[in-house]
């Protein structure tokens, strides 16, 4: 007898009292036993005591009155019972071994078989099971916890992607319920039809990934940018795949941030260099052409004055518009309807959008939101959104959807077209200043929108499929303090 299986705290639980006397009698007769031996006869009572972890075992009689050991050993288990039950019966029978068995039971002996050496060996099997399959509960409950803990989510699928588990920060992530994920798969969240196709190659050929980054689309249609980390696994033939994945969407959005204000230091640089060089002599020009203005000209003169005149004030200008989108926006803050400014930039499009007959949808809350900001500026900076939609659609084929709602807390003003779509290439340079992919744009109109929202310290996020269409979200990071108390 190994020191690990003497005293054991044993319950028999014997609604017969001959019964027991013979089961503890053949316990007694172990050699080198020094086993602790109680008795339960009541049903009730005894299903008190399993749920006591002062007992190591459960010796348990099939017959129990009006119910039985199975029944016992069920209800035990139900209450979170993780002490073994070895049942006891009069006489041997297949179907009462199964039954035992699929209850819960440990191991099964037959009354009339039953020796010390048999019950020895029977008790010492059991232990052995049950302190293994403790520690593998308690190994499992440590790792769950990590599973379900995790900042990141995490995640398996099948080999299909369908979700198979998931912790409560891919719920987050993903924005679905954990019903709805446990009826989806990865691959229809998954934004980019390449990057599906490189993962699915890569998969089906059981290769681990590692800090892979993902474009995936979120319940709202939001966009995470996110890192992932696969590992292949197989248990029974069956493969599947354990997924973690790192949103990154903060570190992304930071990173282009700063590019664009990188970007907009050197343009800016660039441009007052280039106002200064070309002010000079252009003042130069207007003076000279003021002195001859007094000398009376003939008419012939005269005209090309005025065309030399018109172009002197169209460069000043430009140079004028130059330096405006070159540094932070001038904004006069003043309380104003949101909806009224959306609206009022959609008015002035309403030429365009009718000549182009292009389906207009809107959905706008009816309670009035009010902000602080500059409405002339904000208009202009919607519109130009607003125009690219409607330049980027088809003639009587566009539709233009605009809608303004509270995304996760945040207002959220959606700007989508069904047009041409922006390719990848031009989507990443899409807010620089002087980049344009029309033939006789000069690249300023988006350039001057971004500086106009930041200065609303409100961020702006572009979604584009090639030949389907764009969606402008502008995120308005609008705080209490920002919203004028109602009057």
């Amino acid at each position: 007898m190994h020191a690990e299986y003497l005293g054991l705290n044993i319950l028999i639980i014997d609604d017969d009292e001959d019964d027991y006397f013979i089961t503890s009698e053949y316990i007694r007769s172990i050699p080198g036993n020094r086993y602790v031996i109680d008795w339960c006869y009541k049903y009730e009572d005894a299903l008190k005591l399993t749920c006591d972890t002062k007992y190591d075992l459960f010796l348990v009689d099939y017959l129990l009155g009006a119910k039985t050991g199975l029944d016992l050993i069920k209800e035990s288990i139900s209450k979170n019972c993780e002490q073994p039950f070895i049942l006891l019966t009069g006489k041997g029978n297949r179907k009462v071994d199964v039954e035992a068995m699929e209850a819960g039971a440990f191991d099964y002996l037959v009354k009339s078989e039953m020796d010390s050496e048999k019950l020895e060996r029977c008790i010492r099997y059991t232990y052995e099971r049950s302190r293994s399959l403790k520690s593998l509960r308690a190994n499992e409950r440590k790792f769950r916890n990590v599973f379900e803990r995790s900042a990141d989510a995490v995640f398996i699928t099948d080999g299909a992607m369908r979700f198979l588990d998931v912790n409560d920060a891919t719920v987050n992530l993903f924005g679905f319920t954990r019903e709805e994920l446990l009826m989806s798969d990865l691959f229809s969240l998954l934004l980019g039809g390449v990057q599906r196709e490189m993962l699915r190659n890569e998969l089906s050929n059981c290769s681990d990934i590692v800090n892979r980054e993902v474009v995936l689309k979120t319940k709202h249609g939001l966009m995470k940018y996110c890192t992932l980390s696969v590992s292949a696994e197989h248990e029974n033939d069956t493969r599947y795949f354990q997924f973690i994945m790192h949103d990154i969407s903060g570190m992304k959005k930071a990173e282009k941030a700063t590019l664009r204000m990188e970007k907009k230091g050197v343009a800016g640089r660039l441009v007052h260099v280039l106002a200064h060089e070309v002010r000079n002599p252009l003042n130069n020009i207007n003076l000279s052409l003021e002195q001859l203005d007094h000398q009376t000209p003939a008419e012939e003169s005269k005209i090309y004055l005025d065309i030399i005149q018109r172009n002197c004030k169209r460069i000043e200008s430009l140079i004028t518009e130059l330096l405006d989108t070159s540094r932070p926006a001038d904004i006069q803050q003043v309380s104003v309807s949101l909806q009224r400014v959306i609206q009022e930039s959609i008015a002035s499009a309403h030429d365009r959008i009718t000549l182009k007959k292009i389906e207009l949808n809107t959905d706008l809350p009816d309670t009035e939101i009010m902000v602080m900001a500059d409405p002339e500026k904000l208009k202009i900076a919607f519109l130009n959104i607003i125009i690219n939609a409607v330049e980027a659609m088809e003639q009587s084929e566009g539709v233009l959807q605009i809608n303004l709602d509270n995304a996760n807390g945040q207002l959220q003003l959606t700007i989508s077209d069904n047009g041409c779509g922006i390719s990848d290439e031009n989507l990443s340079r899409l807010f620089e200043p002087y980049f344009t992919a029309k033939r006789n744009g000069m690249g300023l109109g988006l350039a001057t929108t971004l500086n106009i929202l930041q200065s609303h310290n409100m961020d702006v996020e572009v979604q584009s499929v090639l030949n389907e269409g764009s969606k402008f979200i502008i995120s308005l990071n609008v705080t209490r303090d920002q919203i004028p108390a109602e009057q």
